[in-house]
């Protein structure tokens, strides 16, 4: 699995326990919508650092706590 891949299955983990839309997401983590629909459905395969800070910060958990997941372990680098 590519990071990016990881990083969008996460995501969509986080708003399955979170109940959330991505314009929820939005709402709560100040990302563009746009920024969030193109990478979530890989328009973009790349993200920023700090974006991700932004999206942790709205689900209400650290970078620690959204990548602290054995896929991670083993991810390929895109």
């Amino acid at each position: 699995m590519y990071l990016s891949d990881a990083v969008r299955d996460r995501i969509r983990y986080y708003q399955n326990q979170k109940n959330m839309s991505l314009w929820a997401l939005f709402k709560a983590s100040g990302v563009p919508m746009s920024t969030l629909a193109a990478f979530m459905s890989k328009r973009t395969e790349l993200i920023k650092l700090d974006t991700l800070l932004h999206i942790c910060e709205g689900f209400g958990i650290t970078l620690t706590d959204f990548f602290q997941e054995d896929v991670f372990k083993e991810v390929e680098q895109d």
